[in-house]
């Protein structure tokens, strides 16, 4: 199902420039959006998450939402909610002791959440069944369905509904949460530190203008703002556990032995916050990034992806994603936290949840 899947996504286009110009397009009307508030304070979580959607939507369903279906509006309020609830007290202590599901009622609303997305998803997917031209292909159902056809004398195939469910879920909520997430972070740390912002700001002028939208092919002319991008991943710790992994071989680690089979959950946070790896771990740094040139830097220890065979499907389409979204915005605004509130003392204390997300939090979009 990964080597199906990824390699249907890069025929719809991912990592390409026909998926680039859907980012851009769709990071426009998030801005023209964010000017209907004429610099007054809002939330922009519901924004930035429907236009991240939206492009996972469009390889998916092959379609985009408008901001205001309210379908498209409830699909996302259920991944969040899941995403709260999976880590929550009560879910913990069911994850840990064997008690009735029938007392733990966020469990309860979890299977609830999960099953009303998986009905739509259902119905999206029977629609597309119904109207299905094999020579009119334009998503990764309609692909699912014609492998589904080619395999149906197949006993063994996993190309059948529940997994088209499942895949589909999957896509649906790692390809908004993740990347919306890490672009809240984006617009908060910008406000916490406002010398950062102009000197990302300054990059974008320089190198880009103001003429036409910033392209995926501008980073490698912009180190500065690059290493600012891949600071937020790092210090979001958007994905502090990773998900649950599996060893496939009998492994030694560190003078433990892991059978085969073993359920594993590599700690991501504990690289991404390695001080032997980093010069200031616990404090949002670029320089990070950046050698004593001001070149881009790789570095090792940034895995915000995770590593290894596993690695996020969505790697490539997320990179793409951050840089196109976060320099549109910020070659168009300014953003700065509500009046009365000064850039040091916003809150930067992460949500729980699968993801760390921000505390909510409100903005000033000040046009440039």
């Amino acid at each position: 199902m990964r080597r199906f899947t990824l390699s249907t996504l890069r025929d719809f286009g991912m990592g390409r420039s026909t998926i680039e110009d859907r980012i851009i397009d769709e990071a426009q009307q998030t801005l023209d959006v964010f000017a209907q508030y004429k610099g007054r304070p809002f939330n922009p979580t519901i924004h930035i998450n429907s236009a991240v959607s939206n492009i996972i939507c469009v390889l998916v369903f092959g379609q985009r939402f408008q901001y205001d279906d309210p379908h498209f509006l409830r699909l996302q309020r259920l991944v969040s909610e899941n995403i709260r609830l999976a880590v929550s007290p009560m879910t913990q202590l069911y994850d840990a002791f064997p008690i009735p599901i029938f007392l733990m009622g966020d469990i309860q609303r979890v299977r609830t959440n999960r099953d009303e997305a998986n009905s739509y998803f259902r119905k999206v997917y029977q629609q597309h069944k119904a109207e299905h031209d094999r020579n009119d292909v334009r998503s990764f159902i309609d692909c699912f369905i014609v492998r589904q056809n080619e395999e149906h004398n197949n006993p063994n195939t996993y190309f059948d509904e529940e997994n088209m469910e499942r895949c589909v879920s999957n896509l649906f909520a790692a390809g908004t949460e993740t990347t919306s997430t890490t672009l809240r972070w984006g617009l908060l740390f910008m406000m916490k530190y406002p010398h950062i912002q102009e000197k990302v700001q300054a990059e974008i002028e320089n190198v880009v203008g103001r003429e036409r939208p910033p392209r995926a092919d501008d980073r490698k002319r912009m180190p500065y703002t690059d290493a600012v991008v891949h600071e937020i991943q790092r210090f979001g710790d958007i994905v502090p556990n990773n998900l649950l992994h599996e060893t496939k071989v009998d492994t030694t680690f560190r003078g433990y032995h892991i059978p085969k089979g073993t359920r594993v959950i590599p700690l991501l946070s504990s690289v991404l916050y390695d001080k032997t790896q980093w010069q200031t771990p616990h404090k949002f740094n670029p320089e990070h990034f950046l050698d004593a040139e001001g070149r881009f830097v790789k570095r090792d220890a940034f895995m915000p992806f995770s590593a290894g065979q596993r690695i996020c499907v969505g790697e490539t389409l997320a990179k793409m994603e951050l840089f196109l979204f976060f320099t549109s915005f910020l070659q168009r605004f300014t953003f700065q936290p509500p009046p009365g509130v000064r850039p040091q003392d916003l809150d930067i204390s992460q949500s729980p949840g699968i993801t760390y997300a921000p505390i909510p939090y409100e903005l000033c979009a000040i046009s440039h």
